[in-house]
């Protein structure tokens, strides 16, 4: 028997035990008695949140291959991980490596988020992906279609979903305590990265440890600028999601996964500073109307960037810190300061000063990348996999949307199409450049 099918018997062999200590809470790393129960991790993106992904992966199993289109952040990283090959290109990565490695994570600018998972994924290998998921609202559905037929365990990097207070808080909301949620307020002090402005001039020199064409990937051609690269390309439409892609997916988490606010009826965007086809808008005001979701009434939320606020008395006396998020109920409202939606308070407090919580209904997590080694081994999912994950997206995603279509939007979930303005639909993708593909 070769090494590589013993490896895979321990790992299978492993799971029922590592879904005992997802739900328990314990180190994972008592579950592996043997070398060959640890995963082999390829880490696609090294830079930025890549290097916290990558050294989870080598924290947790067996980091064997490592890409980035930056020399010199893959020179780095090979210092810390010598076992590990190098690549500039996760086609040929993934080609030439794809037997040696059981899992990926990819933390990429998010324009190639899409096309580096589905490729990993058709190859019978388990995803990480930062947040948001994707680019596009197409390619977030692509995604849970792909990791379903291909059976991989999946996660998407938004980390607070694994933090106790988040999920006591999806307790709380679902136990009724405010009774009907009619409006939710949620703000952010993004954007914090070029926003508003025109393309730069062309002429500038790529750096000889910068390989421009992997960098742009699926995206259209523009010529190199340090404008875009190595922190601003959040900005621009061709690379980034704006403030939406940046921080939805971590602060409409929580209330999205209490009150199931998945596939908006209307989404309408009021917006300052947009540069059509270059830049996300300087501020935004975005409103979703999200219909009857079973027991659950309708619902508004709102969403606020670039310095707009919720009106102040929702907040019924409370600071507002610079992000936060509102819900507004029947019998009161809900009020969190904390970006994962870890830390909140009940409002009015005097009427909720003996609150008692209800009993834990959601299990209490080992660790954000430990649920995703966990799963990767046969264990639960991570609860932030990509048949929620996606769903998330879509909804925040289809914020951008509507900042390009200029008007309201009434979507069609079930058929993934905007019906009133069919000249939108042309926003929910794009297509790649030639060498690139879904």
């Amino acid at each position: 028997m070769s090494q590589r099918s013993t490896r895979r018997e321990f790992i299978k062999q492993s799971s029922a035990l590592g879904a005992a200590f997802w739900v328990g809470g314990q180190n994972l790393s008592a579950a592996e008695k043997s070398p060959l129960e640890r995963l082999n991790f390829a880490s696609i993106g090294i830079g930025g949140k890549g290097a916290s992904d990558s050294a989870s992966a080598a924290k947790h199993g067996n980091l064997v291959a490592i890409c980035d289109i930056d020399d010199k952040r893959l020179a780095k990283s090979a210092a810390r991980y010598p076992k590990a090959k190098k690549f500039n290109d996760y086609r040929e990565m993934l080609t030439e490596m794809g037997d040696q490695f059981d899992a990926v994570t990819v933390s990429t600018p998010d324009h190639s988020h899409a096309p580096a998972s589905v490729m990993a994924m058709k190859k019978g290998k388990h995803c990480f992906t930062q947040k948001p998921l994707t680019w596009s609202v197409s390619e977030a559905r692509i995604m849970r279609e792909v990791a379903n037929e291909n059976k991989v365990a999946t996660q998407m990097g938004n980390q607070g979903t694994a933090k106790n207070g988040f999920r006591e808080a999806v307790e709380v909301i679902r136990s009724g305590v405010l009774g009907n949620v009619r409006e939710a307020h949620v703000w952010t002090n993004r954007p914090v990265w070029g926003k508003g402005i025109e393309r730069p001039p062309e002429g500038e020199p790529v750096p000889k440890h910068i390989h421009w064409d992997l960098f742009l990937g699926p995206a259209p051609y523009r010529p190199f600028s340090t404008v875009y690269t190595p922190f601003e390309w959040r900005g621009w439409l061709d690379f980034g999601t704006g403030a939406l892609g940046d921080m939805a997916c971590h602060t409409m988490n929580m209330h999205v996964m209490a009150l199931d606010l998945f596939d908006p009826l209307t989404v309408e965007a009021e917006e300052e500073g947009m540069i059509e086809n270059e830049t996300y808008p300087k501020s935004t005001k975005i409103t979703y109307q999200f219909g009857q979701r079973g027991k659950l009434v309708p619902l508004k939320l709102t969403w606020y960037d670039g310095g707009n606020l919720p009106p102040e008395e929702i907040l019924m006396g409370e600071k507002m810190k610079s992000s936060g998020v509102v819900l507004v109920g029947d019998e009161g409202n809900f009020y969190t300061p904390d970006d994962y939606g870890a830390e909140y308070v009940l409002l009015p407090k005097d009427k909720f000063k003996d609150f008692k919580k209800p009993e834990q209904s959601l299990p209490r997590s080992p660790g954000h990348f430990e649920e995703f080694v966990v799963a990767c081994k046969g264990g639960d999912p991570a609860m932030s996999n990509f048949n929620y994950a996606s769903r998330l997206t879509e909804t925040a995603l289809l914020g951008n949307l509507a900042i390009r279509a200029g008007k309201k939007i009434e979507w069609d979930a079930k058929k993934m199409e905007v019906t009133n303005l069919p000249e939108a639909n042309k926003f929910l993708s794009r297509d790649y450049r030639d060498g690139w593909s879904l």
